[in-house]
């Protein structure tokens, strides 16, 4: 595929949306074009299944499957299509964060998610993902301050902390494409840091 996939990741609180934001006006402002989404989420079909997920109690089994229909159907008429085309495709959250919550969080087996993961995008994986990591006290102070909690941001601390554990294995495992970014820095450090990193890949 001729396009970039681009992930923003991190535990809620962490301070990504702003920075992708930013970095999708940054790349269009050089004349890219950029699909902006997110997961859940994403077309008719997978928004509706966001809403589920974010609000009505169900198994983690339920969840694990419902996260991977609303992506398949994501990828078969947003992803997929942008990047044959050419286009960036910057998406708050992907497959990283089945990893992180219903993994390390809630505690799926590891071969049932990667067997989902093979089985719903094969070999696709994001060129650049962005791990916002910033500790799960900072984070819920500041969810506190900005919205009502959904069904996951009302998790405890310690379900955050094993989140956090997750995106770091998720990390150390995957060097190359995951990149750490501090998300307790200041908005200009973390923006210069990305912008360096998007520039590398714009001439790759």
């Amino acid at each position: 595929m001729r396009g970039r996939f681009v992930t923003f990741e991190g535990i809620d609180g962490a301070g990504k949306s702003t920075h992708l934001a930013q970095s999708i006006e940054w790349l269009r402002a050089r004349g890219h074009e950029v699909l902006a989404t997110r997961e859940p989420g994403g077309t008719e079909l997978a928004e509706a299944l966001r809403e589920l997920l974010l609000h009505r109690p169900m198994s983690l089994e339920t969840e694990l499957m419902l996260v991977f229909a609303a992506r398949r159907d994501h990828l078969e008429h947003r992803i997929v299509p942008a990047l044959e085309r050419g286009a960036w495709v910057v998406c708050d959250r992907f497959t990283d964060s089945t990893w992180a919550y219903q993994g390390a969080g809630r505690g799926a087996a590891g071969e049932r998610i990667a067997w989902l993961e093979s089985w719903v995008h094969g070999t696709l994986q994001p060129t650049r993902t962005y791990w916002f990591d910033v500790a799960p006290e900072v984070a819920a102070q500041r969810r506190a301050r900005s919205r009502q909690a959904d069904r996951f941001e009302s998790e405890d601390l310690d379900f955050f902390r094993r989140v956090r554990d997750g995106y770091r294995r998720r990390t150390e495992a995957d060097p190359e494409r995951i990149v750490r970014i501090d998300g307790s820095g200041s908005v200009e450090q973390v923006r210069a840091i990305l912008e360096e990193d998007l520039a590398r890949l714009c001439s790759s």
